[in-house]
């Protein structure tokens, strides 16, 4: 049996996994656009066709996949309720709304620990081969299974760190128009709706999670239970002392007016203070960039012409 060129073979591993990456990304950014622009247009009152677009026969493999990877997690599923409820909450806090957003999760683990057992596999004759490709092949495995076993849940983690730092930024602007609708004389209600209106170019996740609750409040919910559930979508401290904050003030029956100003002062306090505490620990990251590249080339800028001058000397004796 003539032996495998294993540049060859890492080549073709590398690109199957790049292209079924790229491609389930691309399904998965198209499937989230269009189901946001739906739910747009029925935020907005528009009549919303649900037709079926022509696509090419690679996006349908690709859709037959996804819909694979989302029977194969609703096989993998756990069967406590409470467990599913915090993964619903977290891939909801990453921006994955989608009702079948847990079975899609789990199957994509799943298929990511078959890829990388199927990928080790392959890379075996590397691993026992001889000469130096011993360490190529075992590094090569290593990086398939930690990719497998870290891969999503690091793209989950990474997609609410961006969601909460859009969220945080934008959250006391927020309450800065709160403040000013219900001061100018608008309800609770009506100047959340007209707040979703004013901020969803600036803070387009922070606006949809509003219009989530302003339905929610139309369908008839209790305010404090709205307000509660948006805490939890949001995932943010400030989100949840705002929701304590409105229950405590319908509870004692204080102006709303005022709480809100008190809160909304408190709040662009805290950002204030979160741009001095990076602004103070600047100086300290610089210092090892500074020691590893500015200093070298400052040391060798300043010593250069007096070493060249001292070589010049000594070889005139």
């Amino acid at each position: 049996m003539p032996a495998l060129d294993p540049t060859l073979l890492l080549n073709l591993i590398a690109g199957v996994m790049l292209g079924g990456s790229v491609l389930t990304a691309v399904v998965l950014l198209t499937r989230e656009a269009a189901m946001a622009h739906r739910r747009g247009a029925r935020l907005r009152g528009e009549q919303v066709k649900d037709h079926k677009p022509a696509v090419s026969v690679l996006a349908q493999a690709a859709a037959q996949v996804m819909q694979g990877a989302g029977h194969v997690g609703n096989r993998m599923a756990t069967k406590d309720p409470a467990e599913l409820t915090v993964l619903r909450m977290k891939l909801i806090q990453a921006g994955f709304n989608s009702r079948e957003a847990v079975a899609i999760y789990l199957g994509a683990r799943v298929t990511c620990l078959i890829v990388a057992v199927i990928g080790a596999v392959f890379l075996l004759p590397l691993v026992f081969g001889p000469g130096h490709n011993k360490m190529i092949g075992a590094g090569a495995v290593g990086a398939l299974t930690v990719a497998a076993l870290l891969g999503p849940d690091q793209v989950v983690k990474i997609r609410r760190r961006k969601r909460e730092l859009e969220y945080r930024e934008g959250f006391p602007d927020v309450l800065d128009l709160l403040v000013a609708s219900v001061e100018a004389g608008l309800a609770l209600d009506a100047a959340v709706a007209r707040v979703t209106e004013e901020i969803t170019r600036s803070s387009p996740n922070l606006a949809q999670h509003i219009r989530f609750l302003t339905l929610e409040l139309r369908a008839g919910r209790a305010r404090k239970d709205a307000w509660g559930n948006l805490a939890e979508r949001l995932g943010i401290d400030e989100a949840r002392s705002f929701a304590t904050m409105l229950r405590q003030a319908e509870v004692m029956g204080s102006s709303l007016g005022e709480t809100l100003s008190v809160f909304a002062a408190e709040m662009r306090t805290k950002r204030m203070l979160r741009a001095e505490e990076k602004a103070m620990a600047l100086p300290a990251k610089l210092v090892v960039p500074m020691i590893l590249f500015i200093f070298p080339c400052l040391l060798v800028t300043l010593m250069l012409p007096a070493a060249f001058r001292v070589m010049k000397e000594m070889s005139a004796f």
